[in-house]
């Protein structure tokens, strides 16, 4: 049996071959401090954030794409295993997605969680690799793809070609650092705290990183006025949002022009036809392929199915073991 895990820092998705996406669930899980148990993982642990008493916490055990809760990640990631996988007496394969900048401690970690959960052999696949599988980019040919890849917690960009990668930048400002901008620019604008709940949403409805005049749209914000402790609601429109989001998105252009100038001149004129391939829930930002476009001139797509692309990837790269040349971070583990 073989499961791909798209291990991220917002959510955990799980791809079973044959089956496909079978779990996608918010990467939170909820813990009594008192009696030190899980009280719920996933979409129930999601729905307490920021409504817990004190003695009850909602955490996210995994922060900027590497675990930081040893234990926590173990039994989250153990519940979706036990949950994606009705057969608990076969234990399976497992392949990992891991941010590309990873370190050998780091992917340690990583590894350990999942033997401790029951898988019988660990894999560790770099994002960017799992997405341009999941994006059906072929990538055993001696051409050039640029591949996007935005999450919750890093942003990966890397550029393929025969089976390997040429080039790769990994960098922690991703999903969650445009939410934290949000709740910092509606603190210091407006005197109102908001959650990161209502952050999230925001960016979803109304954020945007490239639009017109034409295509302002406004949303209710909910929060705590910081002047009078009282709750309170506002209209945050699309004009307002921009700076603040602007901010965090050109080190992502930034990132994305860097890794572009370091590459060979022969793979820069595949990507130039083969154009960019972004995946990641953070890609759904309303404008960021049109900024791209702008600010590389080279035509930018959306995979067809953004958020999936890294688990769909991860769970098809048992197919690659013998062909990809870097990618896999650790094929064999000795020690295990």
């Amino acid at each position: 049996m073989d499961i791909g895990i798209d291990l991220g820092t917002a959510t955990v998705i799980v791809y079973i071959n044959g089956e496909g996406v079978v779990l996608k669930e918010p990467s939170v899980i909820a813990v009594n401090h008192k009696t030190e148990s899980v009280i719920s993982v996933g979409e129930e642990a999601y729905r307490m954030i920021g409504k817990t008493p004190s003695h009850i916490q909602a955490i996210r055990p995994l922060s900027k794409g590497v675990v930081c809760d040893y234990k926590m990640t173990e039994e989250m990631v153990k519940y979706f295993i036990k949950k994606a996988c009705k057969d608990s007496l076969v234990k399976p394969r497992i392949a990992m997605c891991v941010p590309s900048g990873i370190t050998n401690v780091e992917s340690n970690a990583v590894i350990d969680v999942a033997i401790s959960s029951g898988a019988r052999k660990v894999y560790l696949i770099e994002e960017p690799v799992a997405a341009a599988i999941g994006a059906q980019i072929d990538i055993e040919k001696p051409n050039g793809n640029l591949i996007v890849d935005i999450g919750g917690g890093t942003t990966d960009i890397a550029v393929l070609s025969l089976n390997g990668i040429v080039n790769k930048k990994s960098i922690k400002v991703a999903g969650d650092a445009i939410n934290d901008a949000i709740i910092r620019y509606v603190r210091a604008s407006h005197g109102v705290l908001i959650g990161e709940k209502m952050a999230d949403q925001i960016k979803q409805e109304v954020a945007s990183a490239c639009f017109t005049p034409e295509e302002d749209v406004s949303g209710r914000i909910k929060g705590r006025n910081l002047a009078t402790g009282l709750p309170c609601s506002l209209e945050i429109s699309r004009s307002m949002l921009y700076d603040c989001v602007m901010k965090e998105v050109e080190q992502i252009v930034f990132a994305v022009r860097e890794v572009i100038e370091k590459t060979p001149p022969e793979l820069v004129g595949d990507i130039h036809t083969n154009g960019i391939t972004m995946t990641g829930g953070g890609s759904l930002l309303h404008g960021m392929d049109r900024l791209l476009e702008n600010r590389t001139h080279i035509k930018t797509r959306l995979a067809e199915n953004p958020v999936d692309c890294v688990a769909i990837g991860t769970g098809k790269s048992f197919e690659y073991l013998d062909k990809l040349v870097d990618g896999f971070v650790s094929p064999s583990m000795q020690r295990f």
